[in-house]
Formats: structure tokens, C-alpha cells, sequence
């Protein structure tokens, strides 16, 4: 499906949200509360909750030309695309009453869940050696330890966190011994959690988070106990295909900024976009937005059927980010001086867009994903 009617209504959104829109907040590192309440109201946020929760019902794809779209008219998604893909992990391991207690709150955006609490200081993208642990006393758990790069915790009501239970040395595989819980913290913050805002060349409301003796109720468990890292990953290629899509639509942008402006502007008499020496790496930059676009879309067709798509997933990933990132770099290069101008928002949305070279998996770790699985080749970590 190409969702024509729902890219034409996210478009229209994103009209009430010009670049003088971003730029203050950018320069105030401020959170866009105004922009998320309006997806929100749209229902664009509940895109991925199912009906009988109060959500549209979406699959994945849905929530992927949402954000595309947000992307390709110079607004920044990644201030709110947690709220989609983060209740996964209730929808598909939570139980009947954590489902029914928690989504319909999240769908009509009374209660916000856009905090993922993985990766710790010490550990990176290495999750199986996280250190946070969380040991039950009772009815309930007592959590200590330390989160970091966890976005929008400010912002967000609920966070999904994952801790063990059992230390690493004492579980039989390294991938068990983690479980995951759904931590209020409207009720935390000041009774044993911490959020420190990091500030980053770029205005993403991360932070890190300490815990300190934090109770937690044993019926905030989702799933199993010792089974976490299974529940996290299984959220993880739809978190990748939703970002790479992001890409798209930042690449989308960056092309069309540079197109209009190479035809536009004259130097020596002429349009700049006249040159080869100009046109050449718009066209090239756009070639490899096209390719690394038809990877998300079999991404989600897998995804979409139940088929294994970690392969096409992380590709889709990686593809998507390096086109993004080259078509900012062309932007820049094509807007001259120009383009390190605040006001023509190129120097925003190139910041925005390097992160994805890194996070939420680094480009190496990808390759390194398909040596290893894709080519049979040895393990290198």
C-alpha cells in the first residue's frame, strides 16, 4: 500500500510546523510538545495499536510512511517515533491486564510511553552485559544501577526498562537472565530515579538515568522473568524499518532543497545546477535514496508477512542512513556558504540525520550482522 491519503494528511500536518518552528527549538534545545500533541490528536502516534485499544490498527508499513513523510517536510519524527514502536513490547508479551491497564491510555496520548531503558555505559551496544538489576523482595522488585541515551524520559510517563535478574555469570546463555518491566515513572522520579538531560550537537532529549533502590511492582513484569532479551529484540527490526524509513524521508528533503536551489541559483551567469560538477551528485544522491527505499519496503513486506527480515531489516537500516547522510552532504556542498546558515534549516537536519550512522545500532554492527548471518562468515565479537 502507498497510503496516499495519510501521507497527503501528514503533510498538511507538518504545514503548521515550519522551519522557524524547529529552528527555535533547536536553539533552545526545547522538547516540541505543540507538534506531538497534534499527532496525537490525529491519532498518528496510535497508528500501530490495535482498534480494541483505541489505536487505528496499522501495520507496520502505516506507521513507516507517518514518519517518512514527517521527515520529508523538514519536521523531526524522532521526537516522538518511540510512542509508535515502544508498546510492541506490552502488545506482544504483555499480559490481557497490563495490555488493557496501559494501551488506550497510550493510544489517546493521556499517558505518554516513548522511554526504552537498554543501553548502559559500560555496555553499549553489547546489551547482554548490562549491568542494571532489579531483585524481587516480596511483591515487588528493588532496582539499582544506571540507563543511558534513553530519549524522551522527560517526556514520556512510562518506560520500558530492561534489567536482570539473574547475574550474567550465573545464567545458563548470556542472553538469559534479563527481564523487562514497565516502570511508572510519574511515581519513580524522586523515589530512587534520576533523569539527567545530555545535551548532543543535536536537540534529541536524551538522557541518562540512575536508579537507586527503585520499587518496582512485581505485576509490572511483562512476560517472564529471565526472558527480557528475547521480548527486546523481537521490537527491534520493526525500530530499525520505521527509522530507516525516517531516512528516506530526510534524504527525500535534502534532494529537493538542493534541486530547487541549484535551479535557482546563478553564478558566472548561469543556474549552478546547469553544471555537472553540481547536478551529478544530486542525481547520484538520489539514485541511492530510490535503492535504499525499495530495501524498507521489503523489509516491511517480510516484516508484514511474519518472515524472518533481521537481514533486510538492518540493510534496510543502513542503506537508508547512508543516503540520508550523503544527500545532506550534497545539500551542504550544493548550497555553498549558504548552507551552514541557520535559516535555511540544511545544518538542522544534517545533524539530525548523522545520528543514524550510530544509533540505534552503529553501521559496523550491522556489517558485522550480515557477515556473520547472512555470509557464514566467522563471528567478530
Amino acid at each position: 500500500m502507498t497510503y496516499d491519503d495519510i501521507r497527503a494528511s501528514v503533510r498538511k500536518l507538518c504545514e503548521g510546523f515550519p522551519g522557524e518552528y524547529w529552528r527555535k527549538l533547536d536553539r533552545e534545545m526545547a522538547y516540541p510538545s505543540e507538534f506531538v500533541r497534534a499527532l496525537t490528536e490525529s491519532g498518528f502516534l496510535a497508528a500501530l495499536i490495535p482498534e480494541e485499544y483505541g489505536g487505528v490498527g496499522l501495520p507496520l508499513s502505516g506507521a513507516a510512511a507517518i514518519l517518512e513523510e514527517i521527515q520529508a517536510s523538514g519536521g523531526n519524527g524522532a521526537s516522538c517515533h518511540a510512542q509508535m514502536y515502544v508498546m510492541g513490547t506490552v502488545l506482544r508479551h504483555g499480559s490481557a491486564v497490563q495490555k488493557q491497564k496501559y494501551l488506550p491510555g497510550v493510544a489517546c496520548g493521556k499517558t505518554r510511553l516513548q522511554a526504552f531503558g537498554v543501553t548502559e555505559p559500560t555496555s553499549g551496544t553489547d546489551t547482554t552485559s548490562i549491568m542494571t538489576f532489579a531483585r524481587r523482595e516480596g511483591d515487588h522488585y528493588v532496582i539499582n544501577g544506571q540507563k543511558v541515551w534513553t530519549s524522551r524520559a522527560e517526556h514520556s510517563d512510562l518506560m520500558i526498562l530492561l534489567a536482570r535478574t539473574t547475574l550474567k555469570e550465573k545464567a545458563a546463555k548470556r542472553t538469559d537472565g534479563m527481564s523487562v518491566f514497565i516502570v511508572d515513572m510519574r511515581e519513580a522520579r524522586g523515589n530512587g530515579l534520576t533523569i539527567r538531560p545530555i545535551r548532543t550537537m543535536m536537540n534529541h532529549a536524551t538522557t541518562e538515568i540512575f536508579f537507586d533502590n527503585l520499587k518496582v511492582p512485581a505485576e509490572n513484569l511483562i512476560g517472564e522473568e529471565g526472558k527480557g532479551f528475547r521480548y527486546v529484540l523481537s521490537g527491534m527490526n520493526a525500530e530499525r524499518i520505521l527509522i530507516a524509513a525516517e531516512c528516506v524521508g530526510d534524504a527525500r528533503w535534502f534532494i529537493e532543497k538542493a534541486s530547487t536551489y541549484a535551479k535557482s541559483r546563478e553564478v558566472f551567469g548561469r543556474p549552478i545546477g546547469q553544471n555537472q560538477g553540481v547536478q551529478f551528485p544530486i542525481a547520484k544522491s538520489y539514485a541511492n535514496m530510490r535503492a535504499a527505499d525499495l530495501m524498507v519496503k521489503e523489509a516491511l513486506r517480510k516484516f508484514e508477512a511474519g518472515e524472518d527480515c533481521g537481514a533486510e531489516a538492518n540493510m534496510a537500516k543502513m542503506l537508508a542512513a547512508d543516503a540520508s547522510f550523503e544527500a545532506a552532504n550534497v545539500a551542504i556542498q550544493t548550497y555553498g556558504g549558504f548552507g551552514f546558515a541557520e535559516e535555511y534549516d540544511i545544518e538542522r537536519k544534517f545533524r539530525e540525520t548523522r545520528l543514524y550512522q550510530v544509533a540505534p545500532i552503529s553501521t559496523n554492527l550491522i556489517l558485522s550482522y550480515l557477515a556473520e548471518h547472512v555470509l557464514g562468515l566467522p563471528r567478530s565479537y
